[in-house]
């Protein structure tokens, strides 16, 4: 169970998809225009994630290797045409608010990411945990970022509207506005020292190792491995080092002490010869 615990922390706070990896950023800043919108994208890509993730767990150990990509698709397909029609039948005005953007859930990195980096090597109930950890996360910054957009495009939260229509501000509820707003709030998870994609630096603890720069998206894993890699050989490295210092000041010591003890020995002689004569 610490395990299933730790998956769901993983996914809300330590690597959230949305402000830490920075991932899925087409539907994040497409639909997020107002706070059901965001909490509809996002609890659609819940339920696709936990079970897709179910279900190619369960199935890890059939899917050849060679085929596991065109594999996933086929399972994440399945189940976001089931919440499709599901969608279009109880929610039909949600569904035409999302539009194209149900269906590309198919192709969200965050879904075939956990698919092939967890789902695809771990037993059932952790890859569940899994994807309500990382669709909660997801869920979470779509919320946000549309509560942020629609209160100051439409001065509204979920549709109540508190704030006059004279002082909306309707750049905010546009595509430039989906940019801004995450931007805004990626500087102030920076000034809180939040964990963030852009604030890791080189002592980052992210699951992509926080190497942006070489980064070409298939190479997380390595780039965690790499940066793991280096910490260690530093920590050697300095270990090393100490070992070398003290072990030049235990000798410079001794060296002094032996200097001392002789000089001690020819300060003695010179009394003796001196009290001989």
């Amino acid at each position: 169970m610490n395990s299933c615990t730790e998956r769901l922390k993983n996914g809300i706070i330590t690597e959230n998809p949305t402000f830490v990896m920075m991932l899925g950023m087409c539907p994040t800043l497409a639909v997020t225009s107002s706070a059901i919108n965001g909490l509809g994208m996002g609890l659609s890509t819940t339920a696709v994630l936990v079970m897709s993730n179910l279900m190619i767990s369960l199935l890890r150990k059939l899917i050849p290797d060679k085929v596991r990509i065109p594999a996933f698709i086929v399972v994440v397909a399945s189940f976001v045409t089931v919440v499709q029609l599901l969608l279009e039948a109880y929610l039909p005005s949600l569904n035409s608010a999302l539009g194209v953007y149900i269906p590309l859930i198919v192709v969200n990195c965050i879904i075939l990411g956990r698919a092939e980096a967890y789902a695809s090597k771990n037993p059932v109930l952790p890859s569940v945990f899994d994807g309500i950890g990382m669709g909660l996360g997801f869920t979470f910054g779509l919320t946000c970022i549309g509560i942020c957009r629609e209160v100051l495009g439409s001065g509204a939260i979920f549709g109540k509207t508190f704030i006059p229509d004279n002082f909306h501000i309707t750049f905010f509820v546009l595509a430039p506005g989906a940019f801004l707003v995450l931007s805004f709030l990626t500087a102030l998870q920076n000034k809180l020292k939040m964990p963030s994609a852009t604030n890791v630096g080189a002592q980052g603890d992210i699951a992509c190792g926080g190497n942006c720069a070489q980064c070409i998206g298939t190479s997380c894993a390595a780039n965690k491995g790499i940066l793991e890699a280096e910490r260690a050989a530093e920590k050697a490295a300095k270990a090393k080092a100490a070992k070398e210092a003290a072990a030049k000041a235990k000798a410079a010591k001794e060296a002094a002490k032996k200097q001392e003890g002789k000089e001690k020995s020819q300060v003695a002689a010179a009394a003796a010869k001196e009290k001989e004569d």
